[in-house]
């Protein structure tokens, strides 16, 4: 690899300019950039270019280190997701959000299981495409709302606060899910070895939580006040990193589960705001490009078969689908009005990075097969298209007011 440091950097620097450049032309057709760096990492994946058979780029090891890079943008991009969490805010509209978040989670979960499950008859399989399928990406929603000016009303508040109800739970979800299955599908060693790696995740969360949210602030504002460049900065990025190894090497968690943890425990300090938008430019610019580039780089067309396809088709409908009843019968319950509940549905519909995240790992756990992940690529657009269509739509031409 030393020897071929100069076409390495080559590589990254070609990577990084066309996920930009996918993100610039996504942008300027009124898409979320995600789109366009996907569909960027498409391009140069198997399915089109294999930018990896290259002469210049055919090198041992770039393909993997490419992707270990990408794994540091997910583990960033999680720790920056817990650091614009505010609790408060949850709170204004905690009912609502509750249970909207946690039918959001298990509408999703329940169908695509049902879905997955005639397509290779492996219940695990199944399961981990019904996880897939429990993540929300609000930003888009969030987006829009914000152009029809309604972000701060009832439908926008409850849906921030159903999507960090949507995260945590699925991110639990997963966690249990690691825990008590090895890779492959097959059971992680019965009722007691369930116990065991149940009480384990448990007594790691405990521990990692009270670190992250007692002891994590009060370091930070020591190290603030120290006479070192950047190194509040610094403290942020090990302890994104720390909590996400110490994750999977002590908890037997998703390294993202520890990173999720590390920015919630920075979310309570008062420099949250400048940590993120420090961590923001090492992230966007280089690590998170790196990721959703590696997602296309990963996804090959060519394994989709008919029934490929046809799973693809069910997996959209059923995502679609599973968070507008999910989600929309929570907040009525919770207190909504139907169109209000209508609303909020359809905005918990997008799925994003962290979909994007639960399939990759589900990839090179063994969970998912190629073609299945080429699906959830597929869905994660789909959706990502979808839903600011759904969501104007359901506001109607008078949606400013």
């Amino acid at each position: 690899m030393e020897a071929h440091i100069p076409a390495f950097v080559l590589l990254l620097a070609l990577l990084i300019v066309v996920a930009k450049g996918g993100a610039w032309l996504s942008l300027r057709l009124h898409q979320p950039a995600i789109l366009g760096e996907l569909i960027a990492g498409l391009i140069l994946g198997p399915s089109l270019l294999n930018v990896f058979s290259w002469p210049i780029f055919h090198r041992q090891g770039f393909s993997e280190t490419v992707l270990v890079l990408g794994e540091i943008g997910v583990i960033l991009l999680m720790g920056m997701a817990g650091l614009e969490i505010e609790l408060e805010e949850f709170l204004k509209a905690r009912r609502v959000a509750l249970l909207a978040g946690t039918a959001g989670v298990i509408a999703p979960l329940v169908l695509g299981a049902l879905v997955a499950y005639p397509f290779h008859g492996d219940l695990p399989t199944s399961i981990y495409v019904g996880l897939v399928l429990s993540a929300t990406s609000v930003s888009i929603s969030a987006q829009t709302l914000l152009e029809l000016g309604r972000l701060r009303s009832p439908e926008g508040i409850a849906l921030l606060g159903a999507a960090v109800v949507d995260d945590v739970l699925a991110l639990l979800a997963l966690a249990v899910f690691t825990s008590v299955v090895n890779p492959g599908g097959e059971p992680g060693g019965g009722a007691g070895g369930l116990l065991l790696a149940l009480a384990r995740m448990g007594l790691f969360l405990v521990l990692a939580f009270l670190l992250a949210r007692r002891v994590l602030p009060r370091v930070a504002t020591w190290v603030q006040g120290q006479p070192v460049s950047e190194g509040l900065i610094a403290l942020a990025f090990v302890a994104i990193l720390a909590l996400a190894g110490a994750a999977e090497e002590l908890g037997g968690l998703a390294a993202i589960t520890g990173a999720f943890l590390a920015g919630l425990g920075l979310s309570s300090h008062p420099a949250r705001h400048t940590i993120f938008e420090r961590l923001r430019p090492a992230a966007y610019g280089f690590f998170v490009p790196l990721f959703l580039v590696g997602v296309g780089l990963r996804a090959d067309l060519r394994t989709m078969s008919p029934e490929g396809l046809l799973f693809t088709v069910a997996l959209i409908a059923v995502a679609v689908l599973s968070k507008v009843i999910g989600c929309g019968a929570g907040a009525w319950l919770g207190g909504f009005r139907p169109l209000q509940a209508w609303r909020l549905g359809l905005g918990m519909v997008s799925r994003g990075e962290v979909g994007l995240i639960l399939a990759s790992l589900g990839l090179s756990a063994g969970f998912l097969k190629p073609y299945e992940f080429v699906g959830v690529v597929a869905m994660v657009v789909a959706t990502t298209l979808l839903t600011p269509i759904l969501l104007r739509w359901s506001f109607g031409p008078r949606g400013r007011e």
